[in-house]
């Protein structure tokens, strides 16, 4: 991997607040006019970005260059988000009981 990191100018990647829930997994700053600008430069539909950790614990955003090698895929050379496999089916008794009685949700009897 020789390809060198290319930093999404505007944006800031942080790790959560200490007291953050534990669903929160960054903190993330946009300064407005920066992030244009440098979008501007870009000529793709898609930008993929990855949040990352530097060796001295500082996060950072940087682009996440990879496109597939023949140029096939959803985006290819065109910059597209690459192609994700999708999680298999649930299967069991999970899937039997769908939801369960513990989901909360609304009926046609719920007062709003």
């Amino acid at each position: 991997m020789s390809q060198e990191t290319e930093f999404v100018n505007g944006l800031i990647a942080k790790a959560p607040h200490e007291r953050a829930p534990e669903y929160v997994k960054a903190k993330l700053s946009i300064r407005r006019q920066d992030l244009i600008e440098w979008l501007q430069t870009k000529p793709d539909d898609w930008i993929n970005v990855e949040v990352k950790e530097s060796r001295n614990g500082k996060w950072y955003a940087a682009v996440d260059g990879w496109k597939p090698e023949n140029g096939g895929g959803s985006g290819g050379a065109r910059g597209g988000a690459p192609n994700r496999q999708r999680p298999a089916p649930v299967t069991g008794p999970a899937a039997d009981d769908e939801f369960g009685d513990s989901i909360p949700f609304c009926t046609s009897r719920s007062a709003w």
